[in-house]
């Protein structure tokens, strides 16, 4: 049986946040059980872009500030960063409040800005990876995601969290050379698989759902999940969403690779009932994924059905984050007519869904549109 142990809390004061982080911890055996004495302990939270704690992009500063507590008590050298989805880590930390926090009960920020290659022979998608020095210096990982929904993942979780190891810009080359969303997650795998986090501690506290993992509404779900089993902890909450968890790639090849079990007759929730946090009307996509193929064999029904993004001009400022992130070449997204009076284009025939754009706009102008043949075809096969 894999161990979730979900702890109720109904806001972001720091004295709340630790007690629940106290009491998770301890429903999975203590702090000790994750790290040592003389260890270099690593804290990963979700650091996606620069924006302030109370847009609830990235993990909360009082969830940093709580996890970093717990864990000094064990004698260990603790130390928490990401790399960013643009911008610098420290700049990002700094913006979103975690740098103070970490500065608060003296934990540093740790090297996410360059990295090394390293060679996984037992990956089964991607063998080769450049990982962040701050993560293979540490002796262990204790990894921090935010409940998100997510355009391209359906939602951003425990699995999820670890892409955020890949340092600076890498990780759009990942975008790039695997654009089928299948794929993607199988190597999303093999770099859990690699990093092997030690333990999952996920704020739900407050959530976003709709068009994150930037850009949504934010939802108060009031829970903190931990776990040992990323796989357990994902699926928990995709059943927290009322989304199938055999509809989230890194889940099913997350399974098949070992990592856990999304089954609930294998999973033990400990803490509070699951039933008390579960939201029917959580806005997640919950259609089946279906990959964009490669331009030699692309067909238009496939294309049509891949749902694609859209900025909505009355929303979009024209600061070209998009267009700066957008990673093929030449560019999907850019600024087709010769000047930046009107907001970037696209040239979807370039377009390999990635969502970068989607995801990283500051002014959440970018949404994702399902085809009115895909919501054809959803309405015949419901």
């Amino acid at each position: 049986m894999s161990k979730v142990a979900l702890v109720r809390c109904e806001d972001y004061e720091y004295s709340h946040v630790l007690d629940a982080v106290l009491k998770g911890i301890l429903l999975l055996g203590g702090a000790s059980l994750f790290a040592k004495a003389g260890e270099r302990i690593l804290l990963k939270p979700n650091m996606l872009a620069g924006d302030a704690p109370e847009k609830c992009t990235t993990t909360h500063p009082s969830v940093l500030k709580a996890v970093g507590t717990v864990f000094q008590k064990t004698g260990a050298s603790i130390s928490y960063g990401d790399s960013p989805g643009f911008g610098s880590p420290e700049n990002v930390a700094k913006k979103t409040g975690l740098f103070e926090a970490g500065k608060e009960i003296g934990i540093p920020l740790a090297d996410f800005n360059e990295g090394r290659e390293i060679l996984f022979e037992q990956a089964k998608q991607n063998k080769k990876f450049i990982i962040a020095n701050a993560v293979l210096d540490c002796d262990g990982l204790i990894s921090l995601p935010k409940l998100k929904a997510h355009a391209f993942a359906k939602m951003t979780g425990a699995i999820k969290n670890q892409f955020g190891c890949i340092p600076g810009m890498r990780k759009a080359e990942f975008h790039v050379k695997i654009a089928n969303a299948r794929n993607f997650a199988k190597m999303l795998v093999d770099l859990n698989s690699f990093i092997k986090p030690r333990l999952f501690i996920m704020d739900g506290i407050v959530a976003m759902e709709g068009n994150g993992p930037r850009g949504g509404t934010l939802k108060s779900m009031n829970v903190l999940l931990f776990s040992t089993d990323p796989i357990a902890l994902d699926a928990t909450v995709c059943r927290i969403m009322n989304l199938k968890p055999e509809l989230v790639p890194t889940i099913q090849y997350g399974y098949e690779a070992g990592l856990g079990t999304f089954h609930l007759k294998e999973i033990e929730i400990v803490g509070d009932p699951l039933e008390s946090f579960i939201d029917g009307k959580f806005n997640v996509n919950r259609d089946e994924i279906i990959d964009k193929e490669s331009s030699g064999t692309r067909t238009w029904l496939r294309n049509s059905l891949v749902p694609k993004p859209y900025i909505q001009e009355n929303k979009c400022v024209k600061c070209g984050v998009c267009v700066n992130v957008c990673p093929v070449s030449p560019k999907a997204l850019d600024w087709h007519h010769g000047n930046k009076i009107h907001p970037p284009t696209y040239a979807y025939k370039r377009c390999i869904r990635c969502y970068c754009c989607q995801e990283l706009c500051p002014e959440s102008a970018i949404n994702v549109k399902i085809s009115w043949l895909r919501r054809f075809f959803r309405k015949i096969f419901r």
